[in-house]
């Protein structure tokens, strides 16, 4: 599986990140579509999945996240694939 973060941002309820997620089977991709609670679709044998976060809680909302964007990117990306990856264990 491979998570990248694709788009980022805040507005006035908070911010939100959308993910491109491949290297998924059929299988795998449709119980994540059908089953996460944040907005979802499959697209190019992709998933993409946008999570919204209210303002206290969006990752990208310190200083120092907006100095090491890039290592965030990283971290939210990571943290992302594990929590996909222990969710699709409930798929057996």
């Amino acid at each position: 599986m491979d998570v990248r973060i694709v788009d980022y941002g805040e507005n006035a309820d908070g911010g939100f990140i959308s993910y491109n997620i491949s290297g998924l089977s059929q299988n795998q991709l449709e119980f994540l579509n059908n089953n996460l609670d944040d907005e979802t679709q499959i697209t190019n044998d992709n998933l993409i999945l946008k999570t919204k976060f209210k303002k206290e809680f969006f990752p990208f909302q310190s200083r120092e996240s907006k100095i090491k964007v890039e290592d965030f990117i990283s971290r939210e990306e990571i943290e992302m694939a594990i929590f996909l990856s222990s969710f699709l264990e409930d798929m057996d």
